[in-house]
């Protein structure tokens, strides 16, 4: 045995292959080491100290952020290690509000579970903590500061992952807090509503606001007629809250369960995915032959479109103008179903189950409704109706399927794949290529746009045409994409975003997942539901064709537009007041310096502008004569950092240029 590629974990002797510290080592080998802050898809961080591990002639080191090397020999349960870790639980559970039993995250909180794993029985040290009030202000997360243990991974997970940063650490020591800029609500920073700070968040913390009693509010009032409608992912992540295997179709349980509930219906968001398919490769194809906006960017995820709003407006002509499936089904559903229950629209209520937090605030969007009667009453999570079917005393095991309801409940594969990022493109290449060649396809299965990688590029070739096709998913990757098309460099066709990694499967409504192998698994199951379906095509879709015949008329009718399309908005990157750095506002005589702190202006340097800004006023006494502030817009986000100086803005600005403005307009003042 060649002893320079192996190091020994407790006595055995365990082969290095590539892995990027001692902890991957470890776990390889079925040596489970706990952790707080360590997560593969997110950078290596060593903050929590769970992690420790007794490597001979070093002592106790994280293994998180030690790298393997030949020869090491390490123990991972020492006594010494065992009582650190069982003090850092303490230490976390002091600082901690232990409201477990009320807690939402409870059946799926690490601290707790941690605690119970390493024998914490009690916590001898005093509570540590400053109550703080529940942020509720966002339409899809809920904000606790008294559960959080500053474990940084929503810092990382919103910064890294998605690429926008709206949290960070603020305060010292016992101080130190996880907040929003200048400690703002949730609601009036960048947020997109994606909700994985909340999905990757060990506690409750944050967590999808939840809306269970309005459902219940719903199914308890006889004049309504509610329904339910079931995204694509739901079906392959919900069985695992019952033991189930990751990936397991579970729609017809589902199906039986929401019946059981009281609703009068359950119909398939899939049936509107098949809507938007139609809609948006007609679109694509008209902006092809008629020389319209290209790129053509996909507008299915509410959480990108969201992020297009606020980072680059000046590419939402680029956004397919589709309505998202969850907003088709509402506006379907209230146009057909009136008719059908012989009921006025107002009493029909439909709730939506969703992989998605950012849907809960896409269904309170005013363009999805009439007259203050919204298309999409309540959004639930897959997390809440797993709650609401077990607050029931449904056995969700045991229970016999059900069909789903005509016409809203018939789909086919390709709508079903849209619950995986790649699927939206598949399904619109699927009906492209009928549409172009004349053609049925032979092997339906585009694998070329498939994959968990988070930025892919592919050149499919349709007849005589070739597209070309990038699909991301997370923001960071969304963000590269702009960019090229920008910079009029991307040479591309179509592109499909999806903010949360792994699309929809991996959403922060799901069933808390750790690994990626996890969200793989059910997008696994996703392609078996499409290819145990008959039809895999959109087009194909009887009820569809039906639609069309009935209501819509021909795609992208006058009709078609106006029940599913939209239109978009450039959004202000953060609300409210501007925050005074320094200075007093109440002296008129004082000069107003404006820097913009958003996330444009921060990543080109603003931040270090004002620190520099500051310094210069302090060293030379003029801290009185001007008043800094820092805001979160001068609308001008492709030209930052940008400052304002009474009234003057400055793009590209500089702290050279900054300087000799406010030097120059201070020594004017002097000379009136």
């Amino acid at each position: 045995m060649d002893e320079k590629k192996y190091l020994t974990i407790d006595g055995r002797q365990i082969a290095i292959e590539g892995e990027r510290n001692v902890l991957e080592v470890a776990r390889k080998a079925g040596i489970e080491i706990p952790t707080f802050c360590y997560h593969s898809d997110l950078s290596v961080y060593g903050a929590c100290r769970l992690c420790l591990v007794d490597i001979a002639g070093r002592g106790g080191v994280a293994s998180c952020s030690t790298a393997p090397e030949p020869g090491m020999v390490v123990k991972t349960s020492t006594k010494q290690i065992r009582a650190m870790r069982k003090i850092a639980v303490e230490l976390l559970l002091a600082a901690h509000d232990q409201s477990c039993t009320t807690c939402y995250k409870s059946t799926s909180c690490k601290l707790l579970d941690l605690a119970n794993k390493l024998g914490v029985t009690k916590v001898r040290f005093k509570p540590g903590f400053e109550r703080m009030p529940l942020d509720n202000s966002n339409p899809s997360l809920q904000r606790d500061n008294n559960k959080c243990i500053l474990c940084g991974d929503c810092v990382r997970m919103c910064q890294e992952v998605q690429g926008i940063g709206v949290l960070d650490f603020a305060g010292r020591g016992s101080h130190s807090r996880v907040v929003p800029a200048f400690g703002k609500d949730l609601k009036n920073v960048e947020c997109i509503y994606c909700g994985q700070c909340a999905r990757i968040c060990p506690t409750g913390a944050i967590i999808p606001k939840n809306e269970v009693s309005k459902a219940w509010e719903l199914l308890d009032n006889p004049e309504y007629k509610t329904v339910a409608t079931i995204a694509p992912a739901v079906r392959v992540g919900f069985g695992e809250a019952f033991g189930m295997p990751v990936g397991t179709d579970v729609t017809g349980k589902i199906t039986a369960a929401l019946k059981q509930l009281g609703f009068v219906a359950v119909f398939d968001t899939t049936f509107a995915a098949d809507l938007t398919v139609v809609e948006e490769a007609e679109e694509f194809l008209r902006r092809v032959t008629a020389g319209g906006t290209l790129p053509q960017f996909t507008s299915c995820c509410p959480a990108w479109v969201k992020y297009a709003e606020q980072f680059y407006p000046e590419l939402l002509p680029n956004l397919s103008s589709c309505r998202s499936p969850q907003a088709m089904f509402g506006a379907m559903a209230k146009e057909m179903l009136p008719k059908l229950f012989d009921v006025p629209r107002e009493k029909v209520k439909i709730v939506s189950i969703m992989p998605c937090t950012a849907k809960k605030f896409e269904a309170q969007r005013p363009e999805f409704s009439r007259d203050g009667d919204r298309e999409t009453e309540v959004v639930l999570t897959t997390q809440e109706l797993i709650q609401m079917i077990k607050g029931a005393g449904i056995d969700f095991n045991a229970i016999e399927p059900e069909a789903m309801d005509l016409p809203l409940g018939f789909k086919t594969g390709a709508g079903v794949i849209f619950g995986v990022t790649g699927g939206v493109s598949e399904a619109a290449l699927r009906y492209a290529y009928k549409k172009l060649t004349g053609k049925n396809l032979a092997n339906v299965e585009f694998k070329e746009v498939r994959g968990d990688d988070g930025y892919r590029r592919a050149e499919i070739t349709i007849g005589d045409n070739k597209v070309r096709v990038v699909v991301v998913h997370s923001l960071s990757n969304a963000h590269k994409i702009c960019e090229e098309v920008k910079a009029g460099k991307a040479d591309v066709d179509l592109i499909e975003v999806m903010a949360c990694p792994g699309g929809c499967v991996g959403g922060a409504g799901q069933p808390v997942y750790v690994g990626m192998e996890t969200r793989k698994q059910r997008a696994a199951g996703l392609y078996r539901v499409d290819r145990n379906m008959q039809l895999h095509s959109s087009e194909d879709n009887p009820y569809v064709k039906e639609a069309y015949q009935n209501i819509l008329g021909t795609p992208n009718s006058h009709k078609a537009h106006e029940l599913l399309h939209t239109h978009y908005q450039s959004r202000k990157r953060i609300q409210d007041e501007d925050v005074l750095v320094s200075g007093s506002d109440e002296a008129q005589e004082k000069l107003p310096v404006t820097i913009c702190v958003g996330t444009s202006c921060f990543k080109r340097g603003s931040q270090q502008l004002l620190q520099e800004l500051t310094d210069f006023l302090k060293e030379n006494n003029l801290q009185d004569q001007v008043a800094i502030k820092a805001t979160f817009c001068h609308e001008r986000c492709d030209r930052g950092p940008t400052a304002n100086v009474d009234g003057t803005i400055m793009e590209k600005c500089s702290f050279e240029a900054l300087r000799a403005e406010v030097v120059k307009r201070l020594r004017s003042a002097v000379a009136k």
